[in-house]
């Protein structure tokens, strides 16, 4: 069976993912924090990076679900260049990453299962060696949000999990910035809502 190809991503009211002025020192970009520090406090979140505690609730299941389904990353370079040194030696992916660069490099192997392929063919090539990794499980499309567009471009996503954060945030990246051209039919499968944010699950019709 082939593997869903799935992007899980928080994006904010107003349809930001990061604030403006995004850099390798500012990966969220400027007033970002939002979007992303409700995930923090999760108990499946602080699990995959080796810490303690956390909230068990909804959000954090939700989380846990999206974690345990996933056999494989795509990524983009300036993603993996924002992480590299926080994740660390034992970085929280526990499957193959296949990173879209420029840059050839060779292949990283770290602890718990998670290994960083190189990929400079595109966004095919990384999608076909992906699937090959992740077996039964799922391919997610993990970011940027650049990373992410080229993919929904292409119709090469199956299923779009958005984390809706109650925040505007005015300015920023917009995750379907330019896409209209290459709109597709969406069907809801599922929505959960919780203090932190409204989780909504979408898939892509054929």
């Amino acid at each position: 069976m082939t593997a869903t190809v799935t992007a899980d991503l928080a994006i904010t009211l107003d349809g930001y993912v990061a604030g403006p002025n995004v850099t390798l020192d500012n990966p969220g970009g400027d007033g970002g924090e939002p979007i992303f520090d409700w995930i923090h406090t999760l108990a499946s979140w602080r699990e995959r990076q080796g810490m303690t505690g956390g909230a068990e609730n909804r959000d954090s299941e939700l989380m846990r679900e999206w974690f345990d389904a996933t056999g494989a990353v795509v990524m983009g370079r300036m993603m993996y260049d924002t992480g590299e040194e926080f994740w660390g030696d034992n970085p929280p992916f526990r499957t193959p990453v296949f990173v879209l660069t420029h840059r050839p490099r060779p292949t990283l192997v770290k602890e718990g299962g998670t290994s960083f392929t190189f990929v400079t063919e595109g966004i095919h090539s990384a999608l076909e060696q992906a699937r090959a990794a992740a077996g039964d499980r799922n391919v997610d499309i993990g970011g940027g949000a650049h990373t992410v567009r080229q993919y929904l471009a292409a119709g090469l996503v199956d299923e779009l999990q958005l984390h809706v954060v109650p925040t505007l945030l005015g300015d920023g990246l917009r995750l379907f910035e330019g896409l209209g051209a290459g709109r597709r039919d969406l069907e809801l499968v599922r929505v959960v809502e919780t203090p932190l944010a409204t989780h909504l699950k979408y898939r892509f019709a054929k």
